[in-house]
């Protein structure tokens, strides 16, 4: 295969590709249809490329940004989209640098991208071959609008829970969608899964570097971008959210502006004149700027009489001048407006299918506000993991948290996830960074017995805590949970090896790396510290495994509890970053 091939993807001629791009249209069908054949290379994980051809490809939608084409694969007869968008030079692609690393069930998905050349001299398309998914909110609200009706309530609750984890998931990365709207919302009809797509505008906000302020489509722009600013956060995604939940119960956009100033207007007329404390945090240019004084509209009377008033106290967290005062993504999950979704029953979809999978939380994403995990579960999945029905085994041990999140930290008989009142024998999981140390009964990075959860926080400026080992066998016993060690700078989880316990009947937790005393199952469990060591280039070093905590509980828990691992190196595994995530290589500035 020559370096430079023949393309044939979507220029006509003999234009030579300064990438990956294998030419030949040719028969691979019986009835002659035109297959193309392209080197691309996997959205995610390898790089290593490979041949991809499709078929039947047809437009289905066009912009400034270029064209999206729809095509199926030949090998398997998927239908994908392929996103065709002229690639300047100078810079790498940002959507491509943000779609390759995200991984999530709400998020369309990257399946491969490769590069073809223009009509042009020196004209290059980057292609990203996506996902498939045939409808959007857009056309579906559309569709119930012209019969002057709006989306059944359940299914609005049912498509902003998916978005609001689809925001809570990039948030965490640091990631800013900068576009949100129902055209970017897909949907499939018959599975009622939403997927957050075009990550063209997105981009990763670093603290201190500034950002362009005219973004995001008009109706669902946030205040502080109709004022200018250019520090804004993540947050401006909520209040889009919140227009776009507010425009599903309505029937029609909330803020309908004919222009920028004309936005502001729209929104001052339900939320009344910005306080000066308000503007300043939008845009402390502004302060001085006088506004004529209205009122702001009562939420009741804004939507209609038989809205859910659960669904109006959302908009109302969500719509907040103040970017800090609105609510997170993940607390919008947990928001009572949703609890309907977390009712245990028969739910199915009116077509009889079943919900589409709404409580299949990652370890990253219960590792981002971990308060919330009781609240985010429904009640007979918290049941089940708090009666050994689901277990967290080595083999899912679980990945490093994002940097910027708060980690969990077991203190105490029953103390749950940050004094949320959950016992924590009934949190299923650990917000973990790092890998255990082994010993009896020890899991790799997971809390395991009973779905007992206890992770070792660690405290202060580049602190760490380790792994403990494990109980006693026979009943569920205790084993402390891997480290967690996040900081806002560059730190890294690493260091102690924490003391391990005797093991109780039931579920007894400890905190790994500190003395601490657990009360559970009528058991006693002691963890013994041991030393702990991180260098300060934010880099573990190994720190020896801790001596076994004696154990005096009852049964399984009596005689010495186990030793804690031999060592926990975790130096590779922790949140590493600033608190707005990971860095990554942006195209420019804005």
């Amino acid at each position: 295969m020559s370096g430079r091939p023949r393309t044939s993807s979507f220029a006509e001629g003999n234009k030579q590709s300064p990438s990956l791009v294998l030419g030949g249209v040719k028969t691979c069908s019986r009835d002659g249809s035109k297959i193309t054949t392209v080197v691309a290379t996997p959205g995610q994980g390898t790089d290593r490329v490979q041949e991809v051809s499709y078929t039947d490809t047809k437009v289905i939608g066009n912009g400034s940004f270029g064209v999206v084409f729809q095509a199926k694969l030949c090998d398997t007869g998927e239908l994908v989209a392929i996103k065709k968008v002229l690639q300047d030079r100078r810079f790498k692609n940002r959507e491509l640098q943000i779609m390759r690393k995200l991984e999530h069930c709400n998020i369309v998905k990257l399946l491969y991208f490769f590069y073809s050349s223009g009509e042009k001299r020196d004209e290059v398309f980057l292609n990203l071959v996506l996902e498939y998914i045939p409808e959007t909110v857009y056309k579906v609200a559309r569709q119930y609008a012209k019969t002057k009706q709006t989306i059944p309530i359940n299914f609005i609750r049912l498509y902003m829970y998916q978005l609001f984890r689809s925001l809570a998931y990039i948030h965490s990365l640091g990631i800013c969608h900068r576009d949100i709207k129902p055209q970017n919302l897909l949907l499939d009809p018959e599975t009622a899964v939403l997927k957050l797509c075009d990550f063209g505008s997105a981009k990763q906000l670093l603290h201190g570097e500034p950002n362009v302020s005219y973004i995001c489509s008009r109706y669902y722009r946030a205040p502080e971008l109709i004022f200018g600013a250019i520090n804004y956060t993540t947050k401006i995604d909520v209040w889009s959210a919140g227009c776009v939940l507010a425009e599903l119960l309505l029937g029609q956009p909330i803020f309908p502006g004919d222009s920028g100033v004309d936005q502001l207007v729209e929104v001052i007329k339900v939320l009344g004149t910005p306080t000066r404390e308000q503007i300043r945090e939008m845009n402390p240019n502004y302060t001085e700027f006088k506004f004529p004084q209205i009122k702001s509209h009562p939420w009741q009377k804004v939507f209609r009489i038989r809205t859910p008033t659960e669904a109006i106290n959302l908009v109302s967290l969500l719509l907040e001048y103040t970017p800090s005062a609105r609510i997170t993504p993940l607390k919008a999950c947990a928001h009572p407006f949703f609890d309907e979704l977390r009712m245990e029953g028969n739910h199915t979809l009116p077509n009889g299918r079943e919900m589409p999978p709404l409580f299949n939380f990652t370890e990253h994403e219960l590792s981002i506000q971990p308060s919330l995990v009781p609240q985010l579960l429904p009640k007979h999945l918290q049941n089940a993991a708090a009666t050994g029905g689901t277990r967290t085994t080595a083999g899912a041990a679980p990945t490093a948290a994002a940097s910027g999140s708060t980690s969990v930290s077991s203190t105490g008989s029953g103390a749950s996830a940050e004094g949320s009142g959950q016992p924590q024998s009934q949190a299923p999981v650990a917000a973990a960074a790092g890998t255990a140390g082994s010993g009896s009964g020890a899991s790799a990075g997971a809390a395991v017995g009973g779905g007992a959860s206890a992770a070792g926080a660690g405290s202060g400026n580049n602190s760490s805590s380790g792994g403990g080992g494990g109980g006693a066998s026979g009943a569920p016993s205790a084993v402390a949970a891997a480290p967690t060690a996040q900081q806002s700078n560059a730190a890294t989880a690493g260091g102690a090896g924490g003391g391990g316990g005797g093991g109780a009947a039931g579920s007894a937790a400890i905190a790994a790396g500190s003395m601490a005393t657990t009360n559970a199952g009528g058991a006693n469990v002691t963890g013994s510290q041991s030393n702990s060591a991180l260098n300060s280039s934010g880099n573990g070093s190994r720190g020896s495994g801790g001596s076994g905590g004696s154990g005096n509980g009852e049964a399984a828990g009596s005689g010495p509890g186990s030793a804690g691992g031999n060592e926990n190196d975790a130096g590779d595994s922790g949140a590493a970053g600033s608190a707005e995530g990971a860095e990554t290589e942006a195209a420019a500035s804005g």
